[in-house]
């Protein structure tokens, strides 16, 4: 099983976003049984709110439900219990590997590098354009799934 954690920095918009399209995907594949995923935070800003009102929004207009996530913060021991650590941008990318040490198995990745546009997923949080975030998280999750096969 292919343990993913999604990270950005309050786990209240983009990690959310992309822990809940891909749990979408994964599912419409039926490919449940192969993947365990999850989101967490880089800082302690959010810790125990809900998704974000407008990214919730976002989700529900693609038949996707986060009810009963909250946010909560990456530890140290993310990195023993997860086979890949996906951040949204360059600085949630340094403040992953501040938490975890380094990454000595190389573990830690930005989900668009995993596309054709490597680069940071657009952050709704200063934008309000959620609609730029879903379309990066969608084609990150994409291609995650397709080199998971």
């Amino acid at each position: 099983m292919k343990k993913i954690l999604f990270v950005c920095h309050g786990n209240i918009c983009r990690s959310p976003m992309a822990e809940f399209v891909m749990k979408d995907m994964v599912c419409k594949a039926g490919r449940e049984d192969e993947f365990y995923i999850e989101s967490a935070a880089t800082s302690t800003e959010e810790i125990g709110n809900e998704v974000y009102p407008p990214a919730r929004r976002k989700l529900a207009e693609h038949g996707i439900s986060c009810k009963g996530k909250t946010a909560r913060q990456m530890t140290r021991n993310d990195y023993n219990r997860f086979d890949i650590i996906i951040g949204m941008d360059s600085w949630n990318m340094r403040n992953i590997q501040r938490i975890c040490g380094g990454d000595p198995e190389g573990k830690i990745h930005m989900l668009m590098d995993f596309t054709h546009r490597p680069g940071d997923v657009a952050d709704p949080w200063y934008t309000g354009d959620f609609e730029a975030t879903w379309r990066d998280v969608n084609e990150g999750c994409s291609a995650l799934l397709e080199i998971g096969r």
